[in-house]
């Protein structure tokens, strides 16, 4: 490329911006457009998205060419300080990462199919195109007529030649899809996709099944605002569970009616309970690995449930107000959630010198032991808390005196079952559990209950009930 195209190029560029940058952004004129102009401003913004898409494309093949690895620290982007032109792509547009990965893969296709049988003008090497069935595809991005979001669907959808379907035939299926784009979204081009493929090979089909679960994977990540996102990739027949189970936790906050027998009570427990449909699910599904793993840890390093490990300070303790710190965590957590989260664990004093140098290690002080879980699941035969019908697996041991700042101490009296929902308002939202005896009371804070009401709350297990009616048969 000579520097006068260069120029040339980055004028056009420069030329583009300022008209787009021209048309109006006011909230004010939209408000004015009537129905039919808006609907035609829809199409013609995303006529714009697609010319951006194909500028984008073609700039980033061309970055990728002259950033492979083989160029090594000779390569565009590595001149640039970046380790590869995604990352290059990723700063410079403030786009994500998997915008920019599609952005790569398109551009390549784009690239590739513009210099098929040629001279590559980076390299000096001759190229040819490593999916020629997706020419028309690549045609269609350069042209601006398809999105690169719809490109990479068609190419995913479409896949690889084999023995049993051969380039020509994806092909004019390819054709086909780049017709069908103009009138579907990416999601629904995908799905088309994979429609022309499974009609083309039915023999692979079971491959397919077989690739999509071999891709099956879970990853975790921590956000910018403190909290962490997982992402589980999973094969259609595992997907199905998780819908099932993500089902039968929601569907009566989602409207699903015609639920009678045995199930209606819990049907409408579900639908009267105050969290959103995904703050259910999250809760339900991470309550059913919680006690899974507690019941079978056969699969995992260690023992028992899932334990993580909060840092607090004696002084913030025995004062009652300040912070903790979850290991590994940058962000503060609330006395209150280092309290829950000491409830059915152990600590570990751990003493510091004026500069902060570790002394000694004292020795771990476990609270509820296992042991003692048993026989709070026999004693309470779930969350004691109201109406929630939690069984024990699926709680928490709370300490209805905090150990440290109210010299709580590890005794079953003093102990509670509670479903990790329950267990959060309590030590969040100002509930408290009151024993008397050996029956246990229900305290709501001032602004449920203003005079806060003791509220009884009963063992929820059934072989209790057989021990008192024997017991007092006996007297």
């Amino acid at each position: 490329m000579t520097n006068a195209s260069a120029s040339g190029l980055t004028q056009q560029f420069t030329a583009a911006v300022a008209a787009l940058g021209a048309v109006s952004k006011y909230v004010a004129d939209f408000q004015t457009a009537d129905d039919a102009a808006l609907v035609e401003l829809s199409r013609l913004a995303a006529r714009e998205k697609q010319l951006a898409d194909a500028h984008l494309a073609l700039i980033a093949g061309e970055i990728a060419a002259r950033s492979t690895r083989e160029m090594g620290h000779s390569g565009l982007a590595q001149r640039e300080g970046f380790r590869s032109t995604e990352e290059l792509l990723r700063t410079t547009t403030g786009s994500t990462g998997r915008e920019v990965t599609t952005a790569v893969r398109v551009g390549r296709l784009v690239r590739e199919a513009a210099v098929d049988l040629g001279v590559d003008p980076a390299t000096g090497l001759a190229v040819e195109s490593g999916e020629p069935w997706l020419a028309c595809v690549a045609s269609a991005v350069s042209a601006g007529a398809l999105s690169i979001g719809a490109a990479d669907a068609i190419r995913t959808g479409m896949g690889a030649p084999t023995d049993n379907v051969p380039a020509s035939a994806l092909a004019d299926a390819a054709r086909q899809l780049c017709e069908l784009a103009a009138t579907l979204d990416v999601d629904r081009l995908l799905r088309r996709a994979r429609e022309f493929r499974d009609d083309l090979d039915e023999a692979g089909i079971a491959d397919r099944e077989k690739e999509r679960f071999e891709r099956r994977s879970l990853r975790h990540f921590r956000l910018s605002n403190g909290m962490g996102r997982v992402v589980w990739d999973l094969d259609p027949e595992n997907y199905a569970v998780v819908t099932e189970l993500y089902d039968r936790a929601t569907s009566p906050k989602r409207d699903v009616r015609f639920v009678s027998g045995e199930h209606k009570v819990t049907a409408e427990r579900i639908a009267a309970d105050p969290r959103t449909i995904e703050q259910l699910a999250s809760d339900t599904l991470l309550g059913l690995l919680q006690a899974g793993a507690d019941a079978d840890s056969s699969q995992l390093l260690g023992t028992g449930g899932a334990a993580i490990r909060v840092l607090v300070t004696k002084k913030t303790v025995q004062a009652g107000s300040g912070h903790g710190r979850i290991e590994g965590n940058p962000d503060p957590v609330s006395l209150a959630t280092v309290e829950r989260l000491t409830c059915g664990g152990a600590t570990t004093a751990v003493t510091l010198d004026s500069f902060g140098q570790p002394l000694d290690v004292g020795k771990e002080q476990r609270f509820f032991t296992k042991k003692q879980r048993i026989a709070l699941a026999v004693r309470d035969g779930g969350c004691m808390f109201g109406e929630c019908d939690k069984p024990p697996s699926m709680t928490e041991a709370h300490h209805i005196r905090f150990w440290a700042r109210d010299d709580g101490r590890t005794d079953l009296k003093d102990g509670i079952l509670l479903c990790r929902f329950h267990h959060l308002l309590c030590h969040n939202n100002g509930w408290e559990i009151e024993r008397i005896g050996t029956d246990f009371y229900l305290i709501p804070p001032p602004t449920i209950d203003p005079a806060q009401t003791r509220r009884p709350l009963p063992s929820k297990s059934p072989i209790m009930r057989d021990y008192r009616r024997e017991v007092e048969g006996a007297r």
